[in-house]
């Protein structure tokens, strides 16, 4: 590695909060650094201390937060010791920002090029230089037509254009540090793969440094130089991706990397190894190693003595007791595998559980008043198109595509809480009423959803248990004294004690948030179980743990589920089919197994080539031009035209291209023949990691 001249310097960092008359140590005796074109990535579960030690950086502690020990020095400054008035310019001209939701940091009253100009502003320039230097940034962030950009509102924009912008405004003064808080979490992969890939150009070729604050191990894997992990607010293990793919010394570290599903890798064959436990409380910290109550090997020693941070020969760092019988492969710092499920699921192809025919659904746009004069037809975001999908009795089926693509609009009309335009919906023989309100309890007990936000699900004003008792008496019938016995074995069945009755949502950690909600839609033992984007947001090791969970419920309650993700290596864990789609259409459906081989449609091929993987070996990343069409405006011929790799020419302009059938129950729409495509991306997957298969095999 080239060496570096260091930009940020953090020195024995202690960063403490007061609650009442105590003092709570978030961050413990911290030290690193970050050097100039260097990308330092920081990987932990919610309450490891990350983002306290990102705001202590940047002196952004909120008023009850102080920095109690060590330093924190960019290009040589003490920042604790700079007053108000240097701070700001420090701010203005030398650190920069971005964080995990930008829709939350533009101004939504400003034009994307009014904001930009401020950010570039010195004073002494001309407005329209001024407004030249906007255009150009935004270029350079790779947005294909900056003077729309630039006249667009926030919300004009989608999530993947608004963090584009934010980084072209963080990186308009050239920074010297840019801190990057979770800024692709809630993106979907191909979008993800991009602001990767602009981060990653741009950083580089300025200079700057980073610290990219994540808990996805698999983009920080792809994109930094060194990575940290903190643990309950000690960093207990620094390492290259290298030394974090090939063997981390820290248990956690392990437990970490166990938790985060692969693609190919399967629920009821190979499960995921979440931690155990949860993160112990600043006021509770155990006496020795902090992560000894959750540690597979910790001996009395971890129990007793607070393990120093050490250097290893390979020039990392750890803070453990066993860390050389660890290197030395005497000792297993696993967890302990469980017990692989047994599978439930039915046989593709039998009775269906849920099925939806020709389903659309069309929101009519408002006009103007010149349209209106002018007599303009009115137009519809053509939102869900046609998509017809089934899901057999207890299986699950996985339902992928970028944002805008309609899954959850599809969801939704099949739950009912929209009302879907056209097509029919079938749960077993029960043909269901467009909406909600003409759709009786029977059927509400045997269709339920769980939502990606368990803060917006639960009343934050009512305890666990009237929130699971409710079902309970309503659709099921129970008298109040049942639901409550009820409802305690339904927390006993997501792994949540009988205790957590009385407690309200604002007591409870995200995991444990959708717990309950996956508790409470469990309550009326439905057939079917949508979910949609619930495990997206939670820490890798709660993600596991709900996955896990997921598969001993169906396996115990015989429910079917629609599994709705932009993680593909959370669907391909979890679905035993999976379906693709492309605004408003589906793509490209087949079993999880066919779907992870050649050929792929080259959307699906496209999604598969963005996720991030921990591990070296994977396939080149196929770069999508440009955002999804717009809905309203929807391109001829086929919709992925516009942005396929392998576009043949004007047949694809012009005519919708058919269905083509690979194997039996695997298909995908498309005008390349199944033998050709396979050919394709066979010869590619030998240099770019994709499994390989013998020719001819997927189209016998």
């Amino acid at each position: 590695m080239a060496s570096f001249s260091n930009v940020l310097e953090i020195d024995g960092l202690t960063v403490s909060y007061r609650r009442g008359q105590k003092s709570l140590d978030a961050v413990r005796n911290v030290s690193f650094s970050i050097a100039a074109g260097q990308s330092y990535g920081l990987v932990g579960e919610s309450g490891s201390g990350k983002s306290t030690l990102a705001l202590a950086i940047m002196q952004y502690l909120p008023e009850n937060g102080l920095v109690t020990g060590g330093t924190i020095r960019l290009g040589g400054q003490d920042l604790a010791a700079l007053p108000r008035e240097q701070m700001q310019q420090v701010w203005r001209d030398q650190i920069k920002l971005v964080p995990q939701d930008p829709g939350a940091s533009l101004n939504p009253s400003l034009r994307i090029g009014d904001q930009l100009d401020e950010a570039l502003c010195d004073g002494n320039e001309a407005r329209d230089e001024l407004r030249q230097r906007s255009l150009e940034q935004l270029r350079q962030v790779r947005i294909a037509d900056p003077e729309r950009v630039a006249a667009s509102y926030p919300h004009q924009l989608s999530g993947g254009m608004q963090q584009r912008v934010l980084i072209a405004m963080a990186l308009a003064r050239q920074p010297s540090l840019l801190i990057l808080d979770e800024p692709t979490t809630n993106l979907d992969v191909t979008t993800e793969a991009v602001i990767l890939d602009l981060v990653r150009d741009l950083v580089h070729g300025q200079r700057t440094a980073i610290l990219y604050v994540s808990h996805n191990l698999g983009v920080v894997a792809s994109i930094c130089d060194r990575v940290a992990v903190l643990y309950a607010g000690e960093l207990v293990e620094d390492l290259t991706p290298q030394q974090l793919r090939r063997r981390p010394l820290h248990p956690y570290t392990l437990g970490l990397l166990d938790s985060v599903p692969r693609l190919g890798q399967r629920a009821g064959v190979d499960p995921l190894l979440p931690i155990a436990g949860t993160i112990a409380r600043l006021d509770a910290l155990p006496a020795g190693c902090v992560f000894a109550p959750r540690c597979p090997i910790a001996q009395q020693l971890c129990r007793d003595l607070r393990p120093e941070l050490e250097e290893t020969p390979e020039g990392g760092l750890v803070r453990c007791h066993r860390w050389r019988e660890i290197a030395a492969g005497m000792v297993d710092a696993r967890a302990d595998r469980p017990a692989a499920v047994a599978s439930q699921n039915g046989v593709s192809g039998a009775a269906s559980a849920l099925r939806t025919e020709a389903l659309v659904k069309h929101f009519p746009v408002r006009r103007t008043l010149a349209e209106a004069l002018r007599r303009t037809p009115a137009r519809q975001v053509h939102a869900v198109d046609g998509v017809s999908l089934q899901i057999g009795q207890q299986r699950t089926l996985g339902l992928v595509g970028e944002s805008g693509s309609g899954k959850t609009t599809a969801a939704r009309c099949i739950v009912g809480l929209v009302e879907r335009t056209g097509g029919q919906v079938t749960l077993f023989d029960i043909a269901l009423a467009p909406g909600l309100d003409r759709r009786d309890a029977a059927v509400l007990r045997r269709l339920q959803m769980v939502f990606q936000n368990p803060e917006e699900a639960l009343n934050p004003h009512r305890t666990v248990g009237d929130v699971l008792q409710r079902p309970l008496m309503r659709l099921m019938g129970l008298s109040a004294g049942e639901a409550r016995q009820q409802a305690g074995e339904l927390l006993e069945a997501v792994r949540l004690s009988s205790a957590y009755l009385d407690r309200t949502p604002g007591q409870l950690s995200g995991g444990e948030k959708q717990r309950v909600a996956i508790a409470r839609a469990f309550a009326s033992n439905p057939d079917v179980l949508i979910l949609d984007e619930s495990v997206s947001a939670l820490d890798v090791s709660v993600q596991a743990s709900i996955l896990n969970l997921l598969t001993e419920l169906q396996a115990e309650q015989g429910s079917a589920y629609l599994f709705i993700s932009h993680d593909l290596a959370a669907v391909s864990y979890l679905a035993d089919d999976i379906a693709v789609m492309y605004l408003g259409q589906v793509v490209e459906t087949g079993s999880a197994e066919q779907m992870l081989h050649p050929p792929f449609h080259p959307y699906s091929e496209a999604l598969l080539s963005a996720v991030p993987r921990i591990d070296a070996a994977g396939p080149e990343r196929i770069r999508l031009p440009g955002d999804l069409p717009s809905a309203i405006d929807l391109p001829s011929g086929c919709r992925f035209h516009t942005r396929c790799p392998r576009l043949l020419g004007d047949i694809c302009r012009t005519q919708e291209p058919p269905w083509q059938e690979t194997a039996p129950g695997h298909r995908y729409r498309c005008h390349i023949a199944p033998d050709e495509l396979t050919a394709m991306q066979v010869s590619s997957g030998e240099q770019n990691g994709w499994p390989r298969r013998e020719m001819g095999e997927a189209s016998r």
